[in-house]
Parts: C-alpha cells; structure tokens; sequence
C-alpha cells in the first residue's frame, strides 16, 4: 500500500541523491528541493506547492498534479502528456518551463503567470480559457490547438495560425495580432 503524506515541508533536498519516496502527497510543501532528472513517475501531488524547486527533465510517467501551484520553478524539457490525466491542473507563477511539452494535454482555464514558455509543445492541447498573462511564448508550437476564450492580451511572441487552431472568443492585445498573422509575410505598421 502507497504511503500518504499531508500537510508536509519538505525544504532545501536534493532528491538527485535519492529519489522522493513513491506514494501520495497531499497538501505538501516542497522548497527549495532539487528534483532534477529524477524519476517522479507514479507519484500522486493533489494540491501542493513547489516553490523555487529545479524539475527540470524529471520523469512523469503517470505522476498525478491535481490542483499543484509551480512558483519560481524550474521545469525545463518536462513531459506533461506523460502525466496521468484524471484531474490533471496546475498553477504556473514565475516559472521557466522552456522546452517542456504539453503534447494533447486537457489543461482548460489554467493560469500561466510570468512565465517563460520558450519552445514549448501545445500541440493538441485544449487551452480552452487558458491564461497567458507577462508570458513570453517565443518560438510555442500551436497545432491544433483549442484556444477558444484563451487570454494573450499580456503575451508576448507567440505565432498562432489561425486556420490550424480555434481562436474562438480568444483574446489579444492589437499590438499581438501580428503574431496571428505571421504565416502570411505581410508588414504591420503601428498608427502614427
């Protein structure tokens, strides 16, 4: 039987050197912790915090993150399509999940904060009321994406064909419509 931790801090470990104890976290705490290309696989988060804690390259195969808060994270090439999907959500505040992939995730209304989202994968995903707000999402793959109600007004960088993904009800800043017209080399001069 899977051990159970709740209300738990766990603060400046390095799980690199071993790896955190397989089972179910559960309004825990992790800060300052190093988790870097350690195996995270089947263990189950439901509403936890990490703050300030390296992720990065980790491995998720079916890891639950259910209502998780990522602040001033470190998440970089993270798999997200490996997680388990049921009840899968997250909070991203202050994070860098550059290379990471969300791959066909269902990841509606979540909140991505000052978030660096460089060379991410959404390909699939349903972004569906998702926001983006003081994100750079520099070179983001959107591919069949549902965007519907998404917000992008305070992004930055992003390129969204608009014909391969629903902008249904999406909305932007008119200084990023530019990004949403890319694919067709025209020049936009802003009104003098």
């Amino acid at each position: 039987m899977a051990t159970t931790f709740e209300d738990q801090t766990f603060e400046n470990q390095d799980f690199t050197q071993k790896n955190l104890e397989k089972g179910s976290y559960e309004y825990c705490k992790f800060s300052n912790c190093d988790f870097s290309n350690t195996d995270l696989s089947s263990i189950k988060f439901v509403e936890c915090t990490f703050r300030n804690c390296n992720l990065s390259m980790a491995k998720l195969q079916q890891t639950a993150f259910m209502e998780v808060v990522f602040k001033e994270n470190k998440l970089l090439g993270l798999r997200f399509e490996d997680c388990n999907p049921f009840g899968l959500s997250f909070r991203f505040e202050h994070c860098n999940l550059s290379h990471a992939s969300f791959y066909s995730t269902k990841l509606q209304k979540t909140p991505f904060h000052h978030t660096q989202l460089i060379d991410v994968d959404f390909s699939e995903c349903d972004l569906s009321a998702a926001v983006f707000e003081h994100c750079d999402l520099s070179g983001a793959t959107f591919d069949q994406t549902n965007l519907a109600k998404a917000d992008f007004r305070h992004a930055w960088n992003y390129r969204i064909d608009p014909e391969r993904n629903n902008i249904k009800k999406a909305r932007f800043s008119q200084s990023g419509i530019s990004g949403l017209l890319s694919k067709y080399d025209i020049e936009i001069d802003r009104a003098s």
